[in-house]
């Protein structure tokens, strides 16, 4: 696979792109930004990108290889975290993941 994104420089740079759009989309980004910092914000990514294709081409580090494991792994929690909504929208529970239904301040009794 190396040789392969080797051998195709602009695919290697657009996928190393992506990756890095995503994650910073997913991860960073919290709220709407004006243009002008979106603007500068994805030139610095595509820079960044850019210095990470440099990295896969010429010192042959798995750069892409690792960018996607990471955005695998966001989307694998999102997957799951849609499961679980849906399951809990199914049992007639609209509590979000991880609230285990106490009241605050109420403790378990036995």
């Amino acid at each position: 696979m190396q040789q392969w994104l080797f051998d195709h420089p602009w695919i290697t740079y657009i996928l190393i792109f992506v990756f890095l759009v995503y994650i910073y989309n997913k991860v960073f980004r919290m709220r709407k930004l004006p243009l002008l910092k979106d603007l500068v914000i994805y030139l610095t990514i595509a820079v960044g990108a850019f210095i990470l294709l440099l990295f896969q081409l010429d010192l042959e580090l798995p750069i892409v290889i690792s960018l996607g494991v990471a955005v695998a792994l966001m989307l694998t929690v999102r997957i799951r975290y849609w499961m679980i909504e849906r399951e809990n929208r199914k049992n007639g529970q609209g509590k979000p993941p991880g609230d285990q239904g106490q009241q605050p301040g109420a403790t378990d009794h036995v």
